[in-house]
């Protein structure tokens, strides 16, 4: 009569021992090949997402002056500005400059904000981003300042000054900003998930990269990199899987979204 054969209690130990320990091997070389790919990202695009930030809020300030303007808050100084204005447009820098200055000195504190704002984006096309941002900051720590303008020099003031500032700096200018509902929520949250990157924080980086994949509010651009971003970092930020297809065909097949689409 054959006997059943019976399972060794030690060797069963050690297989459940030696399947945890792969385990936990396998947990760590997936989490250092995800920071090894955070920082990638930081190095390769943190220069460009600031450049694209500056850019995308030079001309900020003059949709702030025109606003307020149509809405009266700039009946003295006005024709200076739109001066000063003319001769931006017109590449006349010095003379734009000339302009400014009585503006920014003497101008009600809705002018004078939007001139500091255009000089220090005239600062920053020189190239001098160091002054652009002590400008920038000086006029985010104006209380007699509109909180819109305060708030623009704020992102743009780190936008400029990203990477020579310290993670906490920009964390510190930043975070109110950085909350869903916020106008600004999109560029500042963007800026102080880096920072926390630096940080090494991904446990801050990550749910904040995912909150602003999802939030229809912010560019599609953005959009697109703070979920690769979340992606890389462990955070689920995909919340309509057939529109990231659909973004990714139009990235790998240039304007067409679908593969056969007609034209329209």
């Amino acid at each position: 009569m054959a006997l059943t054969p019976t399972s060794d209690p030690n060797a069963d130990k050690l297989a459940v021992r030696r399947a945890a320990e792969q385990d936990v091997l396998l947990r760590e070389v997936d989490e250092a090949v995800r920071q090894d790919e955070a920082a990638e990202f930081v190095k390769r695009y943190g220069k460009a997402i600031g450049a694209l930030l500056v850019l995308a809020l030079a001309a900020f300030a003059a949709w702030l002056w025109w606003k307020d303007h149509r809405e009266g808050q700039f009946e003295k100084g006005s024709e200076a500005y739109v001066q000063a204005l003319d001769e931006l447009e017109a590449g006349r820098t010095k003379a734009a400059d000339t302009a400014l200055v009585p503006i920014a000195r003497d101008g009600t504190p809705a002018a004078a904000a939007g001139a500091k704002l255009l000089q220090a984006g005239q600062l920053i096309a020189k190239g001098d981003t160091a002054n652009a941002s002590t400008m920038l900051f000086a006029l985010a720590d104006d209380k007699d300042a509109p909180e819109a303008y305060r708030n623009l020099a704020a992102v743009r003031g780190v936008a400029a000054g990203f990477d020579t500032m310290k993670p906490d700096a920009v964390i510190a200018r930043l975070k109110p900003l950085a909350k869903p509902g916020n106008p600004w929520f999109g560029s500042a949250g963007e800026m102080v998930a880096m920072a926390y990157l630096k940080q090494g924080r991904k446990d801050l980086a990550g749910p904040l990269f995912a909150a602003i994949a999802k939030d229809k509010d912010v560019p599609k651009s953005m959009q697109s990199r703070t979920r690769q971003m979340a992606g890389m970092l462990g955070y689920d930020a995909v919340v309509d899987v057939d529109q990231v297809l659909a973004e990714q065909r139009v990235d790998a097949g240039g304007n067409n979204s679908q593969a056969g689409a007609p034209a329209q």
